[in-house]
């Protein structure tokens, strides 16, 4: 038998959109708007991709909600910790809030790291519907 007959087939995918994805998503961390303009080129082509691809699209799909929900979650605790801080009761829910946002944008960061790791391996991304990595 010969090599390719036992090994899987290797399927090859364009990489160059879910890689502008990651991009965008990473260039969005110091503008905000690109951040929207990659989540809907993964939403655009997540239906027409091949199986690589569109566990990426799902993952950065899925990386984008989990951060706008959990920064949303922390900035509403900073706000109303800002309103209560005048009184003092509201600082540990001003420390929680910003330590909640900072730690979303660890969080957001490196889950567009990993994905762009997995996809320049040739990879699809293994748990794409994963809450952490």
């Amino acid at each position: 038998m010969s090599d390719a007959a036992q090994s899987p087939a290797r399927i090859d995918e364009d990489k160059l959109l879910p890689i502008v994805v990651y991009a965008l998503y990473l260039l969005g961390c110091f503008n905000g708007l690109t951040i929207l303009v990659g989540l809907i080129v993964a939403y655009l082509n997540r239906e027409t991709a091949g199986p690589i691809n569109a566990s990426h699209y799902t993952f950065a799909i899925r990386t984008f909600w989990l951060s706008i929900w959990w920064f949303l979650i922390g900035m509403a605790l900073f706000l109303v910790g800002l309103a209560l801080a005048v009184l003092l009761i509201g600082i540990p829910m001003l420390i929680a809030g910003g330590t909640i946002m900072g730690a979303i944008g660890v969080f957001f960061v490196v889950r567009c790291i990993v994905g762009l790791v997995y996809l320049l391996q040739g990879q699809a991304y293994p748990r794409p519907n994963a809450w952490l990595l």
